[in-house]
């Protein structure tokens, strides 16, 4: 893992800010340089890198690969810890191409969020509200883990909000994430009684009690 730290300006954007990851020469990036390059920013740009690649589309199969890291990073929000992986996870590389394809997918949403994005609600951003938020994103970041088909689109996004929220102190996209979390819950509620009419179906129909 390299130990140089990207250069960036206080005042700049995350849109501005996420495509300088995948600058530089090396040909792949370790997930652990991502954080070293991001430390200063805090948990909350971190949250939104590795929850991105999960609501972009013809992206399979990343919540096995990004979920841990939400889980982790989340946690220690919640704790009011410093960012920190463990070496397992944070050894884990991807292509600096595949990078910068997931980063240029998002650059746009961003941009257009930030449009929206201000200082306002701040109760619901600062304090024991951050922490408290830190524990609604750890529990999206597990749902995000589990191997439920489609069932991780929806709290990504959730903690793509939510993060944006406390990132820039907007309480009503706080608001917006626990929405989005509500609707993720029922979705993930059906899917999971429609996994387990299905498998009961398999059941029965294997011994012939099948309607």
């Amino acid at each position: 893992m390299s130990g140089r730290m990207m250069k960036t300006n206080d005042g700049d954007r995350l849109s501005q800010i996420l495509p300088r990851l995948a600058e530089g020469e090396e040909e792949r990036i370790s997930i652990g340089d991502l954080v070293a390059r991001l430390d200063h920013r805090a948990h909350t740009t971190l949250l939104v890198l590795f929850a991105l690649p999960n609501v972009l589309p013809a992206i399979p199969g990343t919540s096995a690969f990004t979920g841990l890291p939400l889980v982790y990073l989340s946690l220690q929000l919640m704790l009011g810890q410093r960012p920190w992986l463990p070496g397992f996870i944070a050894n884990r590389s991807f292509t600096r191409e595949g990078l910068a394809s997931v980063l240029a997918q998002a650059k746009p949403w961003l941009e257009r969020s930030e449009r929206f994005l201000h200082p306002r609600l701040g109760l619901l951003t600062r304090g024991r509200m951050e922490q408290a938020v830190g524990l609604l994103i750890f529990l999206l970041a597990v749902a995000v883990v589990l191997p439920i088909p489609f069932g991780n689109m929806l709290p990504a996004l959730a903690i793509i909000f939510l993060s944006l929220g406390l990132l820039e102190e907007d309480g009503l996209w706080i608001i917006l994430g626990l929405v989005t979390m509500a609707v993720g819950v029922v979705v993930f509620s059906t899917l999971l009684w429609a996994l387990f009419k299905a498998a009961v179906f398999v059941f029965l129909g294997a011994f012939g009690y099948a309607p």
